[in-house]
């Protein structure tokens, strides 16, 4: 993926105003904005969704109490190198098939992937749009495709039967077919770890016998001369061989796990990663709450809550990015995550 920057900071608006569909009294919502599909439309510029997004901050507004959790993709090792090597996959895929066919790439080509099950199932149709002020009008989007893969199938037997499948970051494969788009997925975690090799049970896997350095036929006799006549060296290694020699997380085999155990694949905290949690009582200042800024991987943003007030919730939230010299925001690209 080519890096589209420059030292110019190029104009582009900064607060981006979004607006959650209407929430009953004691109802539950869940919804996902895509910063780089808003990018986008309000610059009416392509921004790729593989960037890492600096956001200043959120403001929420609405007359009525509530709370919310705000989650994101993992800012872990593990969802950085899974995304590069997913992206990776899909390209090499994707170029071999233009190999021949070079006419036919898309110019607008990119490796877009949904967050979790739950955005899979909704499809980027049910996106958080952004708004033209306070309780304006959403703006119209263009086409926003998310990235296909073509699996071989095994079964039947056949060298041209394929599955078609989308992308979610975090969580288990194959979670169902999305009501939007009819596809089923693969996680790129747990595609990652599949891939990758296991720890030794044992670290270092050493000989029985290297404890045994004490006595009058020992087997570790190069420890045993300079035994002073004293169990110490003997006892000492036997913690050393004993003790933080097993990984000190989880993994396949490990004797108690049978399953790869990477945080945000299918068995260890397969979830977003929660960012900021926020409450609004009748106490609130304003009507207004607030959260934290930080760093959103791909730009994908959760917003889940529940209406605790005793009408309808129009909830507006409005996000501060962060100027730089991303074609006039702060961003990098995930491969340098």
């Amino acid at each position: 993926m080519a890096r589209r920057t420059s030292n110019k900071i190029e104009p582009a608006p900064m607060t981006i105003a979004l607006q959650l569909p209407v929430v009953l009294p004691g109802g539950t919502f869940q919804e996902t904005c895509d910063l780089s599909q808003i990018a986008s439309i309000v610059n009416r510029r392509f921004y790729r969704q593989g960037l890492n997004w600096a956001v200043a901050g959120f403001k929420f507004i609405s007359d009525q109490n509530f709370r919310m959790f705000l989650k994101k993709l993992p800012n872990t090792w593990v969802l950085a190198n899974s995304w590069e090597k997913s992206m990776k996959t899909w390209l090499e895929m994707t170029n071999k098939a233009l190999k021949e066919n070079e006419s036919v790439r898309p110019r607008f080509m990119d490796f877009k992937v949904y967050a979790d099950s739950a955005h899979h199932n909704a499809g980027y149709v049910g996106n958080l749009l952004p708004y033209d002020g306070f309780l304006g009008t959403p703006y119209v989007p263009g086409e926003w495709e998310s990235a296909k893969l073509s699996i071989p199938l095994a079964t039947p037997a056949d060298p041209t039967a394929t599955a078609e499948r989308e992308i979610i970051a975090v969580g288990a494969n194959y979670p169902g077919n999305s009501a939007a788009t009819g596809l089923n997925a693969v996680s790129m975690i747990e595609g990652y770890a599949s891939s990758r090799g296991l720890p030794n049970v044992l670290d270092p896997n050493r000989p029985d016998d290297a404890d045994d350095a004490s006595g009058n036929t020992p087997q570790n006799w190069m420890t045993a001369v300079f035994n002073e006549g004293t169990d110490q060296s003997s006892d000492v290694l036997e913690i050393l061989i004993d003790e933080n020699n097993i990984a000190p997380y989880p993994f396949e085999n490990d004797g108690v796990n049978l399953d790869t155990m990477y945080p945000g694949g299918a068995n260890q905290a397969g979830n977003l990663q929660l960012h900021d949690f926020v409450t609004q009582t009748s106490s609130s200042i304003g009507a207004m709450s607030y959260a934290k800024g930080g760093n959103f991987p791909c730009g994908l943003v959760r917003f889940t809550g529940q209406n605790d007030g005793t009408g309808n919730m129009f909830l507006s939230i409005l996000i501060d990015l962060v100027p730089g010299t991303h074609r006039g925001y702060l961003a990098e690209p995930m491969t340098e995550m």
